[in-house]
């Protein structure tokens, strides 16, 4: 969402630098960059489930490994941290020999799957073929098909380290730490898990399901065009005869109205109160104003630039400069949202009409 407003960016540098020539190469530029986020958007949900795939993996990896390290902690002797975090080295190898049934001085997938079976994974139904599997892929770094002591200390030392920056400490490592880190893996693991489940479902015929995406996409796209010009026609002429500020109408009538069906979609989904349609909800939200970023403005930086028309909108671009960028960092930094976080957010709407009525109406911006 905050990289959408790059093309923005772009048609106002002549505005921005006072430049007086240029005004049409950076139209075409920013429409140029507008259609790739559109493409790069669309790519991006194409793909989406392909991600979830592997970010699924790396969570029953994340979860062999915290699995893995608490019950190493629990059943070898000694500390696989100490209180300021050091590895215990000793202690990893101490594990290496226990896994080490032939005491060859190197583990094949049978030792590494018998041990596995052995930890006994309760709480996740966990595939024991595919955890030694993705631990060779991470351990054997000389890919001889075993795993030497020196690696698998080396492992399991990436493993303490990423362990330590999962879960946050006062700077002592407890005995706690690890099953906090195996707790924290396994809730990750079972998001992911309900997620992909229901984002699972097979489509019986996806040739059809794409044409009818696609004709509903074109369909959408000529009334759009074909209703474009009356609506705006009908809106100037409401406001001559209502004597209504045709700012009213521009900036707050019409983006209630052209945006009502987001945001019911979005009610609609809050309203369910469970985390995965909360998640709906913020990509709504997200889409629509990526959308209208990109797919929305290539549209109008194509007829600015087809009819040569003047690019005067320095204060509207400040806006949504502004919007998509603080709620962009806010956003990007957070996973939960406490009921306060919401009045940032309202106060953003009121602000921006302030800033476009004063700018345009009070500075003469252009």
């Amino acid at each position: 969402m905050a990289i959408s407003i790059f093309p923005f960016i772009i048609v106002q540098i002549p505005k921005i630098f006072k430049l007086h020539s240029g005004h049409r190469l950076t139209v075409l530029l920013g429409l140029i960059v507008a259609a790739l986020l559109v493409l790069a958007y669309c790519l991006y949900q194409v793909f989406q489930p392909w991600i979830q795939r592997r970010r699924l993996e790396y969570a029953r990896l994340k979860h062999v490994m915290s699995g893995l390290l608490r019950h190493a902690q629990m059943h070898v002797f000694g500390r696989l941290l100490d209180e300021d975090g050091t590895p215990n080295v000793p202690v990893i190898e101490k594990l290496f020999h226990k896994i080490d049934l032939d005491n060859d001085g190197k583990l094949e997938r049978g030792e590494l799957q018998a041990f596995i079976i052995g930890i006994k994974f309760e709480d996740v139904d966990l595939d024991s073929s595919l955890a030694v599997d993705q631990i060779m892929a991470d351990f054997d770094r000389s890919h001889n098909h075993t795993i030497e002591k020196r690696e698998f200390v080396d492992g399991i030392l990436r493993w303490l380290e990423e362990a330590k920056h999962s879960v946050a400490t006062s700077g002592a490592y407890s005995k706690k730490f690890l099953q906090d880190f195996h707790t924290r893996t396994r809730e990750e693991h079972n998001l992911l898990l309900d997620k992909d489940d229901e984002d699972g479902e097979a489509i019986e015929n996806p040739t059809w399901t794409c044409f009818k995406a696609i004709s509903l996409l074109l369909l959408g796209t000529a009334m759009a065009a074909a209703f474009a010009d009356p609506l705006v026609d009908a809106v100037h002429n409401f406001s001559n005869a209502t004597s209504i500020p045709s700012f009213f109408i521009s900036f707050i009538a019409m983006p209630l109205a052209t945006n009502s069906s987001e945001a019911v979609s979005a009610i609609i989904f809050a309203s369910r109160k469970k985390q995965r349609t909360l998640s709906l909800t913020f990509s709504e939200v997200y889409g629509a104003v990526t959308m209208n970023n990109t797919l929305c403005l290539a549209v109008f930086l194509a007829l600015v630039y087809v009819r040569d028309l003047t690019w005067d909108f320095s204060a509207e671009v400040l806006v949504i400069f502004l919007v998509c960028t603080i709620m962009g960092l806010f956003t990007s930094f957070r996973t939960n949202f406490p009921l306060w976080t919401c009045f940032v957010a309202y106060l953003l709407y009121p602000l921006s009409l302030i800033i476009v009525y004063v700018l345009d109406f009070k500075f003469g911006w252009s």
